[in-house]
C-alpha cells in the first residue's frame, strides 16, 4: 500500500544505516500509483501493497519460482503491513506444483502453549484477552517459510528475505491506511514501551507522507537468514519472544490489565509446520482446492459451492442461504483435526449438499439454521420439504469476533506454479506488543478459540491445539491446470468474500476484476446479513422482500468487507493479476512482462 523510498532492490546505502530509528523524514513526493489489474507473461503477483508486490516480482525476475516469491512477498508485508502480518504470526499456503501437476497446502497456523487449558479464556473480556501475553500463539510463519522453501522453493531463506530487509532499512512512505490503523491502536500501543517507541514516535502516529523505517526488524530478518529457523524455535530469538510474552513491557503508570502468557521455549521447540492434503470439490466441471482444517475456509467454501450446485438456480438469495447453512455446519464440526474428528469427507459430499439444499426455498430461512447431520446416510428431498427449515439445535452462541485484518497474496511464475497465501497476526495490530529490540508485533491468534463455557465445541482451547481459522486461500483448476487463484483477509468474512467472488465469476459471468470489485454481503448464520452500502443500495429491496435482513458492516474500516487478491489464467499463456481497486486503500497487481 506504500512506495518504498528507494525503488531498486540493490545494495543498502550508507544513508540507510545512518537513518534515525523510525520515520523522522520529510514528506516525499506522491508515491508511484498502484494498479489493481495487470496482464502479461512470465509471472504475476497481487498483494494489498505496492512494495510487497515489487518484492515478490523482483524474486520472479531473478529466476525464483512462485514459492520463493510468496515468501519474499510475505516477509515484505511484515514490514509494510505489520498490523496484519509478520514473522511472529502464521498462515496457510495453497500451492499448485506445475511439474507434479498437484495441489498441496502448508499449515503454518499458530499453536496453543502446552500449559493452556479449555477454560483459559473463560470470563475474560474479549478486548482484554486480545491485548495480553495470554493471547499469543506459538508463531508458525518462519517454520512455514522454511518448509515451503525447502520443499518447493529454489532459494535459501536469507535470499528470500533480502527485499524485506531493504524496505525495513530504507523505509516506506506512510499512507492514509497505515496512519489510520496506527491511530486506531494508539491507546493500547502507548501502554507498551517497545510498541510506543516504534509506532508512536513523539507520541503520535507517523504522519501521512513521512517515511517509516524499522531497522530492528531489518536486523532481525538478517539474523534469521544467517542463523536459520532454529534461532526462533528454541534459540535466542525464541527466548526473547517467550520473555516478552511472560512479562509484557507495560509502561509504568499504565492502568490496562495486561495478562501474562503461558508460552515456554519448549513450545517453540515442539512447533512444526505441516504439509496437508487440500480440500477438493468439483463445481460445474472445475476442481476447487482450499485449505483443510484447522482452517474452516476450504470446508465451508466447498460445502457452500456443493449446496449451490444442487440447486436449480443460483442467485444472491441462494448464495446467502448456502453460506448460512455451511456456517452452521462449520461452527458445529470444524476444529483442529488432531483434537477433533472433523467429518470433512461428508461435509463436502454430494449427498450431504443435496440434503442441505432441500432447506433452501424462495424465502430466507428462520434464524438460526441448525447444523446438518454429515453421517453418510442421505435421503432424497421430499417434495414438500423444499425450503422447510430443519429443527433448531437450540441457542446458538453469538458469533465470536475474529480479527478483520490478515492479508492475502497470490503469485505465479513462468513455469505455471501458483501460490495463494493468507498471512495474519489476527487483530489489527495483533496483541499490541512489540518484542523489544526486534521490531516485530506478537500475534493474538489464541483469541480465535471459543472462550467458553461451551461443552462439546470443537474449537475450545487445548495444549498444543491450533485454533480454528477462516482463512481460505483457493486455487481452481480446469482440466488439471490452473484457472483461478483467490483469497482475502477479513476474519470470518474471508469465507463469504471468496465464495462470493467465485459465484460472481463462475455463475454470474463477471470478469475477475468485476468479481473482486463488486459490492459484497456476508451471511454467517446470523440474524442479519452484513452488507456493504453499495450492495444494500442495489439489492436491499429485492432481498428484504425475500425475508432477508441487511445490516451495516462494522468498522474500522466501516462499510468494507475483505480486501481480495486473485489471478486468472487467460488464453495463450497470458495471466491476469487482480487486486482491490478501492477497499483498504486499493491493492497492487504486477506482471513480469506485459508482452510475451
Amino acid at each position: 500500500m506504500r512506495s518504498v523510498v528507494v525503488a531498486s532492490l540493490g545494495l543498502v546505502t550508507l544513508a540507510g544505516f545512518l537513518a534515525p530509528p523510525v520515520h523522522a523524514a520529510p514528506v516525499r513526493p506522491a508515491p508511484e500509483a498502484k494498479r489493481p489489474v495487470a496482464e502479461g507473461y512470465g509471472g504475476a503477483v497481487a498483494t494489498v501493497d505496492l512494495d510487497a508486490s515489487k518484492a515478490a516480482l523482483s524474486v520472479l525476475r531473478q529466476g525464483g519460482n512462485a514459492m520463493d516469491a510468496a515468501v519474499a512477498g510475505a516477509a515484505a508485508l511484515g514490514v509494510t503491513e505489520p498490523y496484519s502480518a509478520g514473522l511472529a504470526g502464521g498462515g496457510f499456503i495453497v500451492y499448485y506444483d506445475a511439474r507434479k501437476r498437484k495441489v498441496t497446502t502448508i499449515d503454518g497456523r499458530e499453536t496453543a502453549p502446552r500449559a493452556m487449558t479449555s477454560t483459559a479464556f473463560e470470563g475474560i473480556p474479549f478486548d482484554e484477552a486480545v491485548t495480553s501475553g495470554l493471547s499469543v500463539g506459538v508463531p508458525g510463519s518462519v517454520a512455514q517459510w522454511d518448509t515451503a522453501l525447502r520443499r518447493y522453493g529454489t532459494m535459501p531463506m536469507r535470499q528470500a528475505l533480502r527485499p524485506a530487509i531493504e524496505i525495513a532499512e530504507k523505509g516506506f512512505v506512510v499512507d492514509q491506511t497505515f496512519h489510520d490503523q496506527t491511530e486506531q491502536n494508539a491507546a493500547r500501543f502507548a501502554d507498551f514501551t517497545s510498541t510506543a517507541s516504534l509506532y508512536l514516535p513523539g507520541g503520535e502516529p507517523p504522519p501521512v507522507g513521512s517515511v517509516f523505517r524499522n531497522p530492528d526488524l531489518a536486523r532481525t530478518y538478517r539474523e534469521l537468514g544467517i542463523r536459520g529457523p532454529d534461532w526462533l524455535y528454541g534459540g535466542a530469538l525464541g527466548r526473547e519472544i517467550v520473555a516478552t510474552v511472560k512479562k509484557p513491557p507495560v509502561r509504568r503508570g499504565a492502568t490496562r490489565n495486561v495478562r501474562t502468557g503461558l508460552m515456554e521455549v519448549s513450545d517453540l521447540r515442539a512447533y512444526r509446520a505441516l504439509e496437508r492434503p487440500p480440500t477438493k470439490v468439483a463445481y460445474k466441471g472445475l476442481d476447487v482446492y482450499g485449505m483443510a482444517p484447522p482452517s474452516s475456509g476450504g470446508s465451508t467454501v466447498g460445502e457452500a459451492l456443493k449446496i449451490l450446485e444442487a440447486l436449480p438456480k443460483v442467485g444472491l438469495h441462494e448464495y446467502l442461504e448456502a453460506s448460512r447453512l455451511a456456517f452452521a455446519d462449520r461452527n458445529a464440526y470444524v476444529g483442529d483435526p488432531a483434537y477433533v474428528n472433523v467429518p470433512l469427507e461428508q461435509l463436502l459430499s454430494d449427498g450431504f449438499a443435496k440434503e442441505r439444499a432441500c432447506l433452501i426455498g424462495p424465502r430466507a430461512m428462520a434464524h438460526p439454521a441448525a447444523p446438518g447431520s454429515p453421517d453418510g446416510s442421505y435421503a432424497p428431498c421430499p417434495a414438500a420439504a423444499q425450503g422447510t427449515p430443519g429443527a433448531s439445535a437450540g441457542a446458538v452462541p453469538e458469533e465470536k469476533k475474529e480479527g478483520p485484518e490478515t492479508t492475502h497474496l497470490v503469485v505465479t511464475d513462468r513455469w505455471g506454479d501458483v501460490a495463494a497465501y493468507n498471512i495474519t497476526i489476527e487483530q489489527t495490530g495483533g496483541s499490541g506488543i512489540v518484542v523489544p529490540g526486534r521490531g516485530i508485533l506478537l500475534n493474538n491468534e489464541l483469541t480465535d478459540f471459543t472462550f467458553g463455557p461451551a461443552p462439546g465445541d470443537p474449537n475450545l482451547p487445548a495444549p498444543g491445539k491450533r485454533p480454528r481459522s477462516s482463512m481460505a486461500p483457493t486455487i481452481v483448476l480446469k482440466d488439471g491446470t490452473p484457472l483461478l487463484a483467490v483469497g482475502s483477509p477479513g476474519g470470518a468474512t474471508i469465507i463469504t468474500t471468496v465464495l462470493q467472488i467465485l459465484v460472481n465469476r463462475l455463475d454470474f459471468g463477471m470478469s475477475l476484476p468485476e468479481a473482486v470489485a463488486a459490492p459484497r454481503a456476508s451471511q454467517r448464520n446470523t440474524a442479519a446479513t452484513q452488507a456493504e452500502p453499495a450492495f444494500a443500495d442495489r439489492y436491499g429491496a429485492e432481498l428484504t422482500a425475500l425475508g432477508h435482513t441487511l445490516t451495516d458492516v462494522p468498522g474500522p474500516p466501516a462499510g468494507e468487507i475483505g480486501a481480495a487478491t486473485g489471478l486468472e489464467f487467460l488464453e495463450n499463456g497470458r495471466v491476469q493479476a487482480v487486486a482491490e481497486p478501492a477497499r483498504r486503500g486499493g491493492g497492487s497487481a504486477l506482471v513480469v512482462s506485459p508482452r510475451r
